[in-house]
């Protein structure tokens, strides 16, 4: 029997790439699930794929950047199934670009998106597994949270920052047998890549990006990390393709 089956999973960025992936792999397991994204189209539609596979999930169209919109989604959860056993933080913008170029507006989202929304995620769900004693929060940061690029310069930023959030959320909750996990995965065929701008650098990063792994590669680590027994924390895990040097 799956450690997993009936645990209640809250996923941002659930619309597509890693966060769809990790839904199906979870549903697989006995999971239920809460999709949250902001694209309704594409949570509807991953939602009644689960429900026509046999699968328990709701979802919630959510601006992780938005304090108010995430506790709306944990009260959501709550309401729905009674509990909250894991969140998986997921969802997460890519605009790279040089610092000269002072994309200001795409640093100021990739802040909001990527480190607040963690942050937001982590305050809307921590006081009800603080209650129950138990818990799980993953968050998935990036290679780029490990090593710094040209271009990446802010998008490493961000992704160093979700490390150290969740490493020092480790220390604080550990006591409250609250496990906390780190995701980094290398190059991923995803869409992340969309939101880069400087369309010369685009070419170059999607040329790079040919020799990318499956969201479902992450999403069988995150699967993992979660199905341990509740006294083993797997609280960090870089998943790459294997001819990836950086």
């Amino acid at each position: 029997m799956s450690n997993i089956k009936d645990k209640v999973v809250i996923i941002t960025g659930a619309s597509s790439g890693i966060g769809e992936a990790t839904a199906k792999e979870l549903t697989s397991k006995g999971a239920k699930l809460v999709l949250a994204a902001r694209r309704e189209d594409r949570l509807e539609k991953l939602q009644k794929e689960i429900q026509n596979n046999g699968g328990q999930a709701i979802y919630k169209v959510t601006d992780v950047s938005s304090h108010e919109q995430m506790e709306e989604l944990a009260f959501y959860a709550l309401e729905e199934y009674g509990k909250i056993d894991v969140i998986v933080n997921n969802a997460g913008v890519m605009p790279l670009s040089p610092v000269y170029q002072k994309k200001i507006k795409e640093w100021d989202t990739m802040i909001d998106v990527n480190i607040k929304g963690v942050l937001y995620g982590i305050a809307a769900v921590l006081p009800s597994m603080r209650e129950r004693k138990e818990g799980h929060i993953i968050n998935v940061s990036s290679i780029a949270g490990h090593l710094v690029f040209p271009a990446g310069s802010v998008y490493s930023g961000t992704k160093f920052a979700v490390r150290a959030i969740t490493e020092g959320l480790r220390i604080e909750e550990a006591s409250n047998n609250i496990r906390t996990t780190i995701i980094s995965p290398g190059t991923i065929t995803t869409e992340l890549l969309e939101t880069i701008t400087d369309l010369e650098l685009k070419s170059a990063i999607v040329e790079d990006s040919k020799i990318g792994i499956e969201p479902a590669s992450i999403a069988r680590a995150i699967v993992f990390a979660i199905e341990q027994p509740s006294d083993v924390a797997i609280n960090e895990m870089i998943v790459r393709p294997t001819i990836q040097e950086l």
